[in-house]
């Protein structure tokens, strides 16, 4: 499920594997930012088309129910929809580990994530969240997109009314 073996690199890694672990992490970054600044053209770059986002573990935590997202352009409706002049939010990750296997790869994170309401910023929620990735190559370049994002929540404070309403 996680990405937990003891090295990061394999010894004889190149430069084609180091591009490719910085390219797979860059995907997570390009999620987080592209809600944080509401850039949809950053936040679909970060999803393969048919891609497929499951934040319900995360709710579960607090009694959430979101629906499972299919669909690069479903993600990123359903994620700037949701926000739109509401919710102001900031995502960090950390910890990220990868394994690559040819054409696709498995990342594993922590994120944080803050959610503030836009009309009351003392009404926010801070989460911590563990997510499982894969990914496949994009295209023909070096970059890499995801397919399956399972987010699970390690911890919460605030109010969960400043994620979802």
């Amino acid at each position: 499920m996680y990405v937990t073996r003891p090295h990061a690199l394999a010894a004889d890694a190149g430069a084609t594997e180091l591009r490719d672990r910085a390219e797979i992490v860059d995907a997570l970054y390009r999620f987080g930012l592209g809600q944080d600044l509401a850039d949809r053209a950053l936040l679909a770059s970060a999803f393969a088309e048919d891609s497929v986002l499951d934040f319900r573990p995360a709710a579960a935590t607090w009694g959430g129910e979101p629906p499972l997202m299919t669909g690069r352009d479903t993600i990123v409706d359903t994620i700037l929809r949701g926000f739109e002049g509401r919710v102001t939010t900031t995502h960090q990750v950390a910890n990220p580990r990868v394994e690559v296997d040819g054409g696709t790869a498995r990342l594993t994170a922590l994120v944080e994530a803050q959610h503030l309401l836009t009309a009351d910023r003392s009404v926010h929620a801070l989460l911590k969240n563990l997510y499982d990735v894969d990914l496949v190559r994009a295209g023909d370049g070096p970059g890499w997109v995801m397919r399956r994002v399972v987010i699970d929540n390690v911890w919460l404070t605030g109010d969960p009314v400043a994620i979802f309403g």
